[in-house]
């Protein structure tokens, strides 16, 4: 029997690359020299898409595959999927969901350690003298006892909330609905209310057209000079234009940011500004976790052309 065409968008560690090329007839389009030509050739063969959260599957790519089927993610977010496209063709569209919410939640948490209490920019005076020639370094902020705001209250918002709640931090958040929570988690839909009630908010919710840019200057101005902002969600969730300048006139307090626009290639205004932490797209960085991410999306790949039900299928 031959085995099924995928079609692969971007690279992936040895661990997976390996029992890929070992179960799937694997095309490169990351490797290829000419996208359209490479697409145009091997397209009406692939049957299958494996992509990263970030990379997605276009319009244009599932275009030029007739015949595909099924579309796995590695990584939660599928956003950058052309869903409305996949559900019109019937297209199957799996992600790796749960594998990944603890280290994400451990993320945004040290995150917020680090922001509030200048973890990085401490590390920085010690080792370059300061400390013998200055002193002691500017006072950072308490964590402990402040008000957390949750946008978007899914997997990996609860497991932050129930961290930030050890911490004895009071619980807000917003949601498309209620949650059913601790009683002391209070509901508030309205992103502009939550920023106003919170001392650091935290991104956790899923980016489609109806949230792109959901944090605003009026998010933000919500959240104020004293606030924070943490996000391990989608760059796309904030406009990052308004984030810049409300972070360099002072309007915000601080930002502590592992997305971004056009990332790896950032704003040039951004590395300057001097109250933001930056992280490389880390959240969901460990080995364990990338592994498991692997082989769920493998798991959903060989589901689908043994005629079995996918595993963690998109709804």
């Amino acid at each position: 029997m031959s085995r099924p065409d995928i079609l692969q968008l971007g690279p992936y560690p040895d661990w997976d690359q390996t029992p890929l090329d070992a179960a799937f007839t694997m095309h490169r389009l990351d490797l290829a020299e000419d996208a359209d030509t490479f697409l145009a050739e091997v397209g009406p063969r692939i049957r299958g898409i494996a992509t990263k959260g970030d990379v997605g599957a276009s319009r244009r790519i599932i275009a030029a595959c007739p015949a595909l089927e099924v579309i796995a993610v590695y990584g939660v977010g599928f956003d950058a999927v052309d869903i409305e496209t996949c559900r019109a063709r019937g297209i199957a569209v799996t992600n790796t969901p749960d594998v990944l919410t603890g280290d994400v939640a451990d993320f945004a948490v040290a995150m917020t350690l680090a922001l509030s209490r200048e973890l990085v920019a401490n590390d920085a005076w010690v080792r370059s003298g300061d400390w013998s020639r200055k002193g002691a370094p500017p006072l950072g902020r308490r964590v402990w006892g402040q008000r957390a705001g949750i946008l978007g209250l899914g997997r990996i918002g609860e497991a932050v909330a129930r961290r930030l709640a050890a911490f004895d931090m009071t619980i807000a958040y917003s949601a498309r609905s209620p949650k059913a929570t601790p009683s002391d988690w209070r509901y508030i839909p309205d992103p502009v209310a939550l920023a106003e009630a919170s001392d650091i908010l935290i991104l956790t919710l899923a980016v489609s057209g109806e949230t792109r840019h959901i944090v605003d200057e009026k998010v933000l101005d919500a959240l104020g000079p004293n606030g924070m902002l943490v996000n391990v969600a989608r760059a796309a969730a904030v406009d990052e234009d308004a984030l810049i300048r409300a972070l360099a006139e002072g309007r915000l307090g601080g930002a502590a940011l592992d997305v971004f626009e056009g990332e790896p290639d950032l704003d040039p205004r951004i590395p300057d500004l001097p109250n933001v932490l930056l992280q490389p797209h880390q959240a969901s960085a460990t080995m364990r976790t990338r592994k498991e991410m692997g082989q769920l999306m493998r798991d959903n790949l060989t589901a689908h052309f043994e005629g079995r039900p996918l595993l963690t299928p998109v709804p």
